[in-house]
Order: structure tokens, then C-alpha cells, then sequence
């Protein structure tokens, strides 16, 4: 019998934290500068002892163009200790020992970005994008003058200025935030998607072009705005998680009268009351009352759940009968929902391995990209007698072609929509290195008692095998009470049940895959497993044969012994969850085998593998047993396959560490499963572990396919250029369809 090891700390030394992530509610117009070769920085990380932490609220940073900006900027500024962002909340926490936030702010405005200090601390709020329409009022002047332009041009009106004027005005009214930017980014030997257009527009007014360099930018400004309107809807999918829990309860006074507060001001301990139909605004236990609650928002289970008094509500969930008075358990900023919150904007933090690659391709993309297009426009005329103005125009199609924007939205986009869309089922994805990496598990490793089982045995025999029964069962009662572990709870249970009370136990001392050891009324006693009662010396053939027994009809079995020999056998049993066996034959039909690694004696484990469907169990696994057999599975897949380890979150840390990823199944109020698990399972449904890999698969599916589309679109696009068919309308269209493809392949994901 083991005991549960509440100091769990899971980490992968295997894998690493990528640099912070794309956010939507903008576009990310990436050019080079978000993807150029790493420079020395100072690292995203828990601030220096001394530092003091300011977080700041930049609207404009809406993608690593401006984080790789801020970077330079701030990097090097002395008394700045370390930078974090958090794009998708648009927040920059600043670690420094500054007297002041002055110059901070200068050096961000200096970049054309205007900082505004906000609290720190508390649930982070994603921007759920703008809420104006598609085209803005002065892009529709901006396409009108243009069509007008390109329409005057082409019928050659007599009044040449006509063309001029309009693309001209056109360009004032779009144009001058895309060249503000541009030069800023130049300015600073940056490559950006706003430099390029600005190089490009300028070059086609250079050769008369002016009706195609107004087209160019006015389109390029309505791309800008549809790409910010379709992210938008990425974003929202996690902001709508912070909208579940009201902003407002209902708390009861000092004279007993309820009022109607802000559900932030709500302190823990606190009464608040739910009436049907409204949602809960705080995690607590219920203290009164009984209601059936939908906390799908939560769990992500499709069915009501019934509380009544003692039973836990979650901030969020939805009551839907009778009235509760609930005591709250925790703060607005501190609940399960706004836990999970946290996590979901945090997570993409451990970047896809697909998302490395895109970046590391498009730091080479650009800039080679922008040879070619200078070579285009130079060579020909130079060293083939061709026509500068012909040639340096083709040059200037190709440097539109160079901006990687799509590319790079292509695995973002794809991975936060994929993380909203499990987070909506319930299941905590933490990071898009999990999530692409889990279409790739061939194994997967199942803790028993919580996992298959429901964890919650109970006593089904009591057999004296020495001394008086009814002292053995206090002394049994007693030491179980002391201990956590299930079958040790299901004793105490039955004992309470039974109207026995404990005795008090001195020099208790827990025995990690044993059980317990204490002293009652002055004399010792063990309580714990067989291999327990082997290592004290004190079994014989009668208690192998009982043992064997109990074993086979899939019974777990703890004794209770002193010096002398085993006193007394109680035994429990655990039945295993109502969709294990479902969620089995779901794995086996993905094509993933599963193992059952139980810290139970190994005919219990048998048994309840073989009611489960499990092929393969291994029983009378210590901790660092379960950890070398995971070790074992990855050994035998020999780099063909991943290996999952699905436990509580808390126990089986070293198994959970040593897997690719680690799964904690029942995390919801569970803070140190959110915290620290790869991927936690809201609720006890084991099916969820099927429904994880199928979204890993479509994720990885839909990152492929955008990647093609990004790549095959762009090489089309150069292919016609440099045979004489391309334009620079041809390539901002084929830059702006791409982009809008990329993002509407990846939201789909939303819908699964």
C-alpha cells in the first residue's frame, strides 16, 4: 500500500520553453525580424530577488515583429533584469530595479508603441479583437479612389492628373501607418512585412505607377483589417472563457440580508447565494441546498452533475434548479476557471515543434527571398540588356512575395484554436508542443485506482486472524485514519460507518509503496500491503493462501500485524469507471496500446486490466518502478512512437515526469494538477484520452495543410513573376488569400 505523494513536481527536462507566443486580435505581419537568428536577451523567467515587476498594456504589439523590437530596445537598457510577454493579453511585464517607469515608456513610444501601466497580478485578459467592421469607412474611400485611379489610367482619360491625384489621396488616407511603421522597422534594420510594402509602393511611385502603388497599399490595409477581424474570433474562443464566471454575486451580510457585489471583492469563507439558472461566481463548497449544476464550461461533462452540502462547485458552472448557499473556497483570481484561464494563455508558451521549424525556415525565407528580388532587378539590366524599369518592377512583385506573414500565422493560429477547442471539452492542453506531439503516442500508461478505477473503494472483508476482532478493527481504524491512500480510507470509512472511533497513534510514520506504521497504547502495529508484511518477516502459508485468494477475485488486500504476526485482513474493492473499457477499445482503435502500472498487488491489477480490456498490467509498482517501466516503453519504441502516463496529477510524479506526456485526470479544483500536468482531463472521463489524440491529429493535419498552402501560393506567385505574369496586385492578392486561407483552415478547429 502506498501512500500519495503530495509534493509532486513534473517537469520534462526533455523538452524546452520556446520563446512566447503568437497572439491573435491583429495580424502578424512577420517579416525577418520575428524570426531572426537568436541574439543574446535576457530570458523570460522569474525575476532576479531585487527586481521589482511593472507590467505594461501595449495595444500595438500584436505579433513578434514588435516583440523582437521591444526586445532590442529593452533589452539592453541598464536596470532592466528580464522581459515577459504575453501577446495575447498584449502585456509586458518589465523586471527591473529602476527608480521609475519613465524611461521604459520613453523607449516604447520611441518604437512608435504607446505603454500604459496596468496592475500586476491577477487572471490575465485576452483581447477579444476589434469590434469595428470588416472594411473600415476610410479603407472603402481609400478602394473607391483607387478603383477610380486604376479605371482612369486604363481608359486613358485626357486629364493625366486624374490618376495621380486619386492614387495619391488613396495612399494618404491608408497608406501612412503602413509607412510609418516601415520606417520605423528600416530605421532599425528590420525586415517587416510594413518595410517591404513601404520599399515596394515607393519603387512602383518611382516608376509612374501611382494607380498600381495605391491598389497595392489600400489592399494591403483591408487585408490587415480582415486578418485582425478573423483572429479576432481565435482570441475570442479563450476570452469567452473569462466571461463564464459573473462579474457580480450575490453575498450574504453581517445582518444576515443578501446585496449584490462585485464578485472580485468576495473574500474566501465568504456565504453567497446561486438561484436557478444563474452562474456560479466563485468556486465554493455548497453549504445548503440541492441543485443539479452543469459545469460543462468547466469539465467539460455534457450532463448536469448533482451537488448538495460538502460538495464543490466551480466558478463558471451553471445552476439549474433549486436555490444553494454556497461558502466560497477561493478568490475570483485564484479559480479553477480562472486557473485553467491562465494556462490556456500561457501554453502556447511551449511552442509545436512545427512552429520552431516555420520560424527557423523563414529567418532564411526573407532575406533570401529579398536577394532574389534585388537580383531580379539588377542582373538582367545590367549583365542581360534588359529594361530597368521592366525588371526593377518584377523586382518589386518579388519583395511582396518575401513577407512569410502567412507562413507564420499558418502554426499559431492552428495551435490556439486547437487548445480553445480541448479547453472547451474540458481537456487543459499546456502548450502546442503537446498538442502536435500527441497524434504521435503509441503507448499509453494508466495508473489504476482513479484512473481506470473511480479510487473510491470499499471495505468488502474483515478477517481476525489473531487476538480480539473488535480491538483489531479500532487499532486498524486508527492507523487508517492517518493515511490517504484509498483502500486505507474505505477501512476507516466502514469503521466510522460501524460507530467505531479511532485511538490516538503516536510515532506514526508513512512507508512510501507500503503503508503505515504507529504506535496504540504503547505498543506497534503495521498497516499495509504483502510485500510489507514480507519485509517485516511475519507472513506464513495461511496468509499467502488468503491473500491469494482475496488477489484473484480482484480484491486488494491490507493487514494488520505487530511484532508477533499478522493480527487481522481487511479487503476492498474498487470498480473500475463506467467508460474505461470504451475509452480502451478508443485507444486500440487510434492504434495505441495501453498498460495498466499499478502500485496494487499484481492479481488485483489483472483482474481489473482484464475487466477493462487491458492487454498488459504490471502490479506491486513502487514510484520509481512505475517510472523505469514508462522508461521500459519508450526504450521499446525505439524513437517509432510516444509514450503517455495518465495518473492523478499529484502521485505518480516520477512516472509522469518520465513520460512524453503526462496526463492528470480529475484536475478540475485540483491546483497542482492544473499547474503542473502536460494535459489534464477536467473531469474522470477516460474517453477524453481518445478525444486528445483525435484533436492532435486534425491539428497536426490542419498545420500541414496551411503550411503547403502558404509555401505552394508564394512559390506560384515567384514561378509567374519571373516568367513575365506577375504583378503586384497579383502578389498583395495572393499574400492577403493566403493569410485569410491559413487563419479560416485553423479556425476551423473551433468546430470540432
Amino acid at each position: 500500500m502506498s501512500t500519495h505523494d503530495h509534493g509532486h513536481s513534473h517537469g520534462h527536462p526533455h523538452t524546452q520553453e520556446g520563446p512566447q507566443p503568437f497572439a491573435g486580435g491583429a495580424p502578424c505581419h512577420c517579416g525577418g525580424a520575428c524570426q531572426a537568428a537568436p541574439r543574446p536577451k535576457k530570458e523570460d523567467g522569474p525575476p532576479p530577488a531585487s527586481a521589482r515587476s511593472d507590467v505594461f498594456r501595449i495595444e500595438a504589439m500584436d505579433c513578434p515583429t514588435e516583440e523582437a523590437m521591444l526586445r532590442k530596445a529593452l533589452g539592453g537598457m541598464p536596470g532592466v533584469a528580464g522581459l515577459r510577454f504575453n501577446l495575447l493579453s498584449r502585456e509586458l511585464t518589465v523586471h527591473h530595479d529602476l527608480p521609475d517607469t519613465l524611461g521604459i515608456v520613453a523607449a516604447i513610444a520611441a518604437l512608435g508603441m504607446e505603454a500604459v501601466p496596468v496592475t500586476a497580478g491577477g487572471a490575465p485578459r485576452p483581447v477579444s479583437g476589434p469590434a469595428g467592421p470588416w472594411v473600415t469607412p476610410v479603407q472603402a474611400l481609400g478602394l473607391g479612389l483607387s478603383v477610380v485611379s486604376e479605371a482612369a489610367d486604363w481608359l486613358d482619360i485626357a486629364a493625366p492628373w486624374l490618376p495621380v491625384a486619386c492614387a495619391l489621396a488613396a495612399i494618404a488616407l491608408c497608406a501612412l501607418p503602413i509607412y510609418r511603421k516601415g520606417l520605423i522597422a528600416l530605421s532599425r534594420r528590420e525586415l517587416n512585412i510594413n518595410a517591404l510594402m513601404s520599399i515596394a509602393a515607393t519603387g512602383a511611385l518611382i516608376l509612374g505607377q501611382f494607380p498600381e502603388a495605391a491598389m497595392v497599399m489600400v489592399l494591403f490595409a483591408i487585408a490587415e483589417q480582415l486578418e485582425s477581424v478573423s483572429l479576432a474570433k481565435a482570441n475570442g474562443a479563450v476570452a469567452a472563457l473569462l466571461s463564464l464566471a459573473p462579474e457580480v454575486a450575490t453575498l450574504r451580510r453581517e445582518d444576515g440580508t443578501f446585496a449584490t457585489v462585485a464578485a472580485g471583492s468576495v473574500p474566501v469563507g465568504a456565504t453567497i447565494r446561486i438561484r436557478p439558472g444563474e452562474r456560479v461566481p466563485l468556486d465554493a463548497v455548497v453549504a445548503a441546498g440541492h441543485s443539479s449544476v452543469d459545469q460543462s464550461p468547466v469539465t467539460g461533462e455534457s450532463l448536469p452533475v448533482e451537488k448538495g452540502p460538502g460538495e464543490a462547485l466551480f466558478a463558471g458552472s451553471v445552476n439549474q434548479e433549486g436555490e444553494l448557499t454556497a461558502t466560497t473556497t477561493a478568490l475570483a483570481d485564484d479559480s479553477t476557471l480562472a486557473r485553467i484561464t491562465r494556462a490556456v494563455l500561457a501554453s502556447p508558451g511551449k511552442e509545436a515543434d512545427m512552429k520552431r521549424f516555420v520560424d527557423r525556415f523563414a529567418a532564411v525565407y526573407t532575406p533570401a527571398v529579398f536577394a532574389v528580388a534585388v537580383a531580379v532587378a539588377l542582373a538582367p539590366p545590367l549583365f542581360l540588356g534588359g529594361g530597368f524599369a521592366e525588371w526593377i518592377y518584377k523586382g518589386l512583385v518579388i519583395l511582396v512575395i518575401a513577407c512569410p506573414c502567412a507562413l507564420v500565422i499558418s502554426t499559431p493560429v492552428s495551435v490556439v484554436s486547437g487548445l480553445a477547442a480541448a479547453a472547451r471539452r474540458g481537456i487543459l492542453v499546456k502548450g502546442g508542443l503537446f498538442l502536435e506531439r500527441g497524434h504521435a503516442l503509441r503507448t499509453m500508461a494508466l495508473d489504476k485506482t482513479g484512473t481506470v478505477t473511480t479510487g473510491r473503494p470499499v471495505q468488502t472483508d474483515f478477517e481476525t486472524l489473531a487476538g480480539d476482532a473488535a480491538a483489531n478493527r479500532v487499532i486498524a481504524a486508527s492507523l487508517a485514519a492517518r493515511s490517504d491512500h484509498p483502500v486505507s480510507r474505505a477501512v476507516a470509512q466502514q469503521a466510522a460507518a460501524d460507530g467505531i472511533v479511532p485511538g490516538h497513534v503516536s510515532a506514526f510514520s508513512a512507508l512510501p509503496g507500503l503503508g503505515v506504521r504507529g504506535e496504540v497504547e504503547g505498543q506497534a502495529y503495521h498497516l499495509g500491503n504483502h510485500r510489507l508484511i514480507e519485509r517485516l518477516g511475519v507472513c506464513s502459508p495461511a496468509v499467502e493462501a488468503r491473500l491469494a485468494a482475496l488477489e484473484g477475485a480482484g480484491k486488494t488486500a491490507v493487514l494488520l500485524a505487530d511484532t508477533s504476526g499478522v493480527r487481522a485482513i481487511f479487503a476492498a474493492a474498487d470498480v473500475i469507471r463506467p467508460h474505461s473499457r470504451e475509452a480502451v477499445e478508443a485507444l486500440a482503435r487510434l492504434g495505441v496500446a495501453t498498460v495498466m502500472l499499478s502500485g496494487d498487488n499484481a492479481r488485483t491489477a489483472e483482474a481489473v486490466a482484464r475487466e477493462a480490456g487491458i492487454a498488459e498490467a504490471h502490479g506491486d509498482q513502487m514510484p520509481e518502478d512505475k517510472a523505469a517501466a514508462v522508461s521500459a516503453l519508450r526504450k521499446a519504441l525505439g524513437g517509432k512512437g510516444l509514450v503517455g502516463m495518465v495518473g492523478d496529477g499529484i502521485n505518480d510524479a516520477p512516472a509522469l515526469a518520465r513520460a512524453d506526456i503526462g496526463f492528470a485526470m480529475g484536475a478540475a479544483g485540483t491546483d497542482a494538477a492544473i499547474e503542473t500536468a502536460d494535459v489534464a482531463i477536467m473531469d474522470d472521463d477516460p474517453r477524453k484520452l481518445a478525444a486528445f489524440i483525435g484533436l492532435s491529429k486534425a491539428t497536426v493535419s490542419v498545420l500541414r495543410q496551411n503550411i503547403a498552402l502558404a509555401l505552394g501560393l508564394k512559390g506560384l506567385v515567384l514561378a509567374l513573376t519571373v516568367a513575365g505574369y506577375g504583378s503586384m496586385l497579383l502578389a498583395v492578392f495572393a499574400d492577403m488569400g493566403t493569410s485569410l486561407l491559413v487563419i479560416g483552415n485553423g479556425l476551423r478547429l473551433l468546430r470540432r
